[in-house]
């Protein structure tokens, strides 16, 4: 019973329609419970959507830790560890929030903002629902060696151009921290025009920082880009795609018979 519950509430697999359903349906929860947040009044629906949602959001916490043997494979400690692993915290800074609204407690209108904003992390629980979301997780994981390369490039880059910048025309940034700021600004070749170089050097400058935060700016869309190539590729994902579409057709053929 407990192994069926596990097998329903993690990401569905191959041709489990339940868990299917169970995951279309998780989804669907955390866009509701998102909605809310994107208007500052509050109404009567939005409150019964979050009170719903969060509900919601306790049973399948509370399923997850009672079925966390099977998750973790420590036996009796995986009920003790499994609240302190990530997704564990993750799911619940999306329960608290909304129980701020439930409890009287919460009285501090600066406090209850503060937890009302925590529940944007829901939409983080995607990520355990979503193939979509799990595609882009593995591409990111493969490639995490030269994005973290990239990421040390852009931010040598970053410290380095502010540094120049700083120097050549003090006037123009109060503190090194603007700096840091123009220079971010200029490699994402963003270009707000709040704080800018007015001498000639320092429009040199400028120019030369933006060449190459061109190029930096690229190197990450290129490393994704083939991530998503070589696992599209991939001849055993490929593989498992055939046969989950070879026992959906199966699965068919028994329904019509």
């Amino acid at each position: 019973m407990r192994k069926r519950v596990f097998e329903i509430i993690e990401t569905s697999k191959h041709n489990d329609r339940l868990s299917a359903i169970y995951d279309a349906f998780m989804m669907i929860v955390i866009v509701l419970s998102l909605i809310p947040l994107a208007f500052k009044t509050e109404h009567i629906v939005f409150l019964v959507i979050d009170k719903v949602a969060v509900v919601i959001f306790i049973v399948d916490y509370c399923l997850r830790l009672f079925t966390a043997d099977y998750k973790l494979n420590k036996g009796v400690v995986s009920f003790f560890l499994y609240p302190i692993t990530p997704m564990a915290i993750l799911d619940l800074l999306c329960i608290l929030p909304s129980l701020s609204i439930i409890s009287n407690g919460f009285r501090i209108l600066k406090v209850f903002r503060l937890f009302r904003t925590l529940r944007v992390f829901r939409v983080f629980k995607a990520v355990r629902y979503s193939k979509s979301i799990q595609m882009i997780k593995y591409v990111f994981k493969t490639q995490k060696k030269p994005l973290i390369t990239v990421g040390i490039l852009a931010s040598v880059y970053i410290l380095i151009s502010a540094l120049v910048i700083f120097n050549v025309e003090p006037d123009s940034f109060d503190t090194f921290f603007d700096a840091v700021y123009w220079a971010t600004v200029s490699l994402t070749t963003m270009g707000y025009g709040d704080i800018y170089p007015v001498t000639t050097v320092g429009r040199i400058v400028t120019m030369l920082s933006s060449i190459f935060g061109i190029a930096i700016i690229a190197l990450p869309a290129g490393i994704i880009t083939a991530g998503f190539m070589e696992r599209l590729n991939d001849p055993v994902e490929q593989k498992k795609d055939a046969e989950m579409e070879k026992m959906k057709e199966a699965e068919e053929q028994r329904t019509e018979e």
